[in-house]
This record gives C-alpha cells, structure tokens and sequence, in this order.
C-alpha cells in the first residue's frame, strides 16, 4: 500500500511540474522570451510522470521510450541553428517510431482512417512543399512517421491515447508552419499547449 501511496504522490508531483512549467512557458513565449528552463521541466514532467506509473509491459516501456526521445527533442530544439534543428527532427521522429510500435501491440487500425490520415498527410506536404528548400527528403519522411503514429493511435482503445497522438500530430503542423512558412508567436502559443497536453495524456495512458 506504501508503494502505490508513494507512486501516486509522485505523478502528482510530475503533473504539478508539468503545469508549471507549460503555465511558465507560455507566459515567456508571450513575453518574447524562449522560456528553456520552462520548457525543459515541462518536458521533464512528463518522463517523471511515465516512470511514476512504473512502465512493465511492452506497450508502457515503447511509450516511456517515446515520452524520453521527445524530450531530447524539446532539449535539442532549444537550439536555433539548422543542425540543431536537424538533431531534434531526429529525436521527434524515433519518438513517432516508438510511439508507433508500442500502440501496433494493442491496436486495431482501421483502412479508412488510413487513407483519412495519408490525404491529410498529402495536403501538409502540398501546403510546405515550397517552403522546404532542401529539408524535403527529411520533412517527408518525418511526415510519414507521424502519419503511422495516428493511425495506430486511433485504432487503440483508449481515449488517452487517440486523443494524445492527435493533438501531437496537430502541434507538430504548427512547428512546421514556424520554421517553414510563417514564424509568428501564434504558432507557439497554440502549439505547445496542443504538445504537453498529448505527450502527459499518452504518459496517463500507462495508469
């Protein structure tokens, strides 16, 4: 009893920070700042809070896995050079691929909602196409990782989880249209809170 005490208190304290630090910073994105520190103990949160719930199966560890890759990838994204941001789009993707192989364990996708998802897909990349200079092989092929991440989000039976890979989905269009079309605070003021609250619901998906 002590155990599940002591776990429980501990997600707690992983939400709390992760409140915090999304609160903290949206508060310096609006200020002008980049708000890192912010940022990483949002990011934090959401590792302490998949490790609080004591990942055993297959499907928990693979999630873990992802929740830690994009982690990096919030860290490597603080960084405003190319090859930062190259590093981070690495870091995202092993995320999706992760991500993707622990919900294959437990879904059942559907056909339709894969040809939904590749028109969609197909309709981003027609949007970016012409912004993307030489970062179209990369971006593609991220695009297609995301893709199979929703498919297999949305055939799993938990709410936590459709619902967390789309909104990671929807922020990731919104990082896209920062740093290829229209870098405007909008884009970071609506994408960040659409990110930290999909990464904490696929982590509360472990509970």
């Amino acid at each position: 009893m002590c155990s599940r005490w002591g776990v429980s208190l501990a997600a707690w304290i992983a939400l709390a920070a992760g409140a915090v630090g999304l609160a903290g910073l949206l508060r310096a994105q609006a200020l002008g700042g980049a708000g890192a520190a912010f940022k990483l103990t949002a990011s934090a949160g959401f590792v302490a809070l998949a490790l609080a719930l004591r990942p055993e199966t297959p499907f928990e560890r693979w999630i873990l896995v992802g929740l830690c890759l994009s982690a990096g990838g919030d860290l490597l994204l603080l960084a405003t050079s190319r090859r930062g941001f190259l590093a981070g789009l690495v870091a995202f993707l092993l995320a999706h691929i992760a991500y993707a192989v622990a919900f294959a364990t437990v879904a059942k996708p559907s056909p339709w909602t894969a040809a939904a998802i590749a028109g969609a897909t197909a309709l981003a990349l027609r949007w970016l196409w012409p912004h993307l200079g030489s970062m179209r092989l990369p971006v593609a092929a991220y695009c297609a990782a995301i893709g199979v991440m929703l498919w297999l989000a949305l055939g799993v039976g938990r709410l936590e989880i459709r619902l967390g890979g789309l909104l990671f989905w929807l922020s990731d269009l919104l990082v896209a249209r920062h740093r290829f079309v229209r870098a405007e605070p909008l884009n970071r003021l609506a994408g960040l809170p659409l990110y930290y609250v999909g990464q904490y619901l696929i982590a509360l998906a472990m509970a």
